[in-house]
């Protein structure tokens, strides 16, 4: 009795985590129609996805980081670089960490190299936050 109560309050726990991530703006639409994808067969799908998202981008991201190091910036490379991370963002629905990333591309076009370095510590942090708001809501779900 006491484990099912216990996994109705994870479950509804769970639920207002999920959606605290799409009211403060974390996750968009993209997010959901994986979580459609998700069925029996595959119970972990999101999380998988999720997990192959942190990793691709972090390749990524190292790449930023090491092109933001050179001089003079090859802002067409960066941009390139920031197209990736992007369609990364967009394929599991990291609205906020897309945001960031089409900021950036703007700094990159207007050949601002501290645009690019500043927007790019905040993309950093919204990175980070949100896989720290997935791995809890994916250790409650």
């Amino acid at each position: 009795m006491n484990s099912e109560i216990d996994r109705n309050k994870l479950h509804g726990q769970a639920g207002l985590t999920r959606q605290s991530l799409f009211d403060q703006g974390y996750l968009d639409e993209q997010f959901v129609q994986l979580e459609e994808l998700q069925d029996d067969t595959n119970p972990n799908f999101v999380e998988e996805v999720v997990t192959l998202f942190y990793r691709d981008s972090a390749r990524l991201l190292a790449n930023i980081e090491q092109a933001l190091e050179r001089s003079p910036l090859d802002f067409a490379k960066l941009d390139d670089y920031m197209l990736q991370f992007k369609g990364c963002c967009s394929s599991i629905g990291a609205k906020k960490v897309k945001n960031e990333c089409t900021q950036f591309q703007e700094y990159c076009r207007a050949g601002s190299s501290d645009g690019c370095t500043r927007t790019f510590q905040q993309l950093k942090r919204e990175h980070s936050t949100l896989k720290n708001k997935l791995e809890a809501y994916f250790q409650l779900a």
